[in-house]
């Protein structure tokens, strides 16, 4: 009997640079990993290597000058509102320092107490202590530095009106917070929702309450003008690069992951599923920040990975169906369950508490937190027996 299910190991890789040829870089790295930790590929085996590897390969990096230039051309007039962006250094903040770079004068609506993924803005206990409704109540930049002005992030120590207005300095900015996306149409009608998750539905509400233009952070730098682009995308996605460019969430994510998955296959024999991912999505326990400030945990994925779980509860069975049975006849039993589970357990009894999540979610999620965001140097993820059961020798 096997004894040991799902593996993850991270492969160290060179440091990648614009035009790198990502393909064989991500394979040899494999192969050495291969060599001298005496691994066997199998199939199902899963590869995920990090978004920003595949974005520094391309190049997919824009500049403040074009995100200015992108929001002149596509907005009229002398002022801008922006709704709901994240409260973040190296995400939102330079995003925002190229809307400045526009000359129009901001004004920024933030939610409170939290932003679209947990950050908070402010204390929520002095919010429930001051008796402010914030379904219905706008704190004013006034307001705030007279009643919050102290508060700090936990995790990064900034109070992030602060930092916004510091970044916006080369232009008027005039900041408020409130929790209804139609507020902003009170200081102007021309608009970008910078939501991530609820940008649709932002935008919806903003025209519906007559906003005259709208568009949201997928919108800017799609185009292939320049340079760096995403189509699906735009900016959301986009990390702090250097102190004038972003680098984007990267492009022509389907093509990168099949190459590599072909050539897994030319040396090795094996069907390995490959995948890019970003950020995973998990929610921090004592902040409550929700990581996922990327569009989606995987932009591109081989079709191995489509779709979700299909897993049985092996406590609930122990506990049930099984409750009279012991040692290896329950051992037995379980196989034997497992092996006969429907194609389909959703809404099954047998399958309650499992995660029925999307498998790139999920497998995402595990490889952003193998992976890391610092100085590991292993943007290559290896998972391997994940899509193994106890049935499975």
């Amino acid at each position: 009997m096997r004894t040991v299910g799902t593996e993850v190991r991270g492969i160290r890789a060179p440091i990648v640079k614009e035009g790198d040829q990502l393909v064989e870089i991500v394979v040899e790295s494999l192969k050495e990993a291969i060599k001298q930790e005496s691994i066997k590929l199998r199939d199902k085996d899963v590869v995920g290597i990090t978004e920003s590897l595949v974005a520094r390969a391309q190049g997919n990096y824009v500049n403040l000058d074009q995100i200015a230039a992108a929001i002149n051309d596509t907005f009229s007039g002398d002022s801008i509102g922006i709704v709901f962006p994240i409260l973040s250094r190296n995400r939102f903040s330079m995003i925002l320092k190229g809307i400045a770079r526009s000359g129009k004068k901001i004004y920024l609506q933030l939610s409170y107490p939290n932003d679209e993924v947990g950050n908070p803005l402010l204390d929520a206990k002095k919010i429930y202590e001051l008796g402010i409704d914030p379904y219905q109540y706008v704190i004013e930049e006034a307001e705030y530095k007279q009643k919050f002005a102290d508060f700090k992030h936990p995790f990064t120590g900034v109070n992030y009106v602060e930092l916004y207005q510091e970044i916006a300095a080369e232009t008027e900015i005039e900041i408020i917070a409130a929790n209804q996306p139609e507020t902003i149409l009170d200081y102007t009608d021309q608009v970008i929702a910078a939501d991530i998750h609820s940008r649709e539905r932002t935008k919806t509400i903003l025209k519906e309450n007559g906003a005259q233009k709208v568009i949201s952070l997928d919108q800017i730098c799609n185009q292939a003008e320049n340079k760096g682009y995403n189509p699906d995308y735009g900016l959301l996605g986009s990390n702090k690069a250097s102190a004038e460019s972003l680098k984007l969430f990267p492009r022509d994510g389907q093509q990168f992951v099949e190459a590599v998955q072909a050539e897994i296959k030319a040396f090795s024999g094996q069907e390995v599923e490959v995948m890019i991912y970003g950020d995973g999505a998990f929610k921090d326990p004592a902040a409550k920040i929700w990581e996922l400030a990327d569009p989606v945990v995987s932009p591109a994925y081989t079709q191995g990975l489509a779709g979700t779980p299909n897993e049985i509860k092996l406590k609930y069975i122990a506990d049930n169906e099984l409750k009279d049975l012991a040692g290896s006849e329950l051992l037995t039993a379980m196989k034997a369950e497992i092996r006969d589970k429907e194609a389909d357990l959703t809404a099954n009894l047998k399958a309650q508490g499992t995660t029925p999540r999307q498998l790139t979610d999920l497998l995402g999620s595990l490889c952003d937190l193998v992976s890391g965001s610092g100085d590991k140097g292993t943007p290559i993820i290896l998972i391997q027996g994940y899509f193994d059961n106890l049935a499975d020798e």
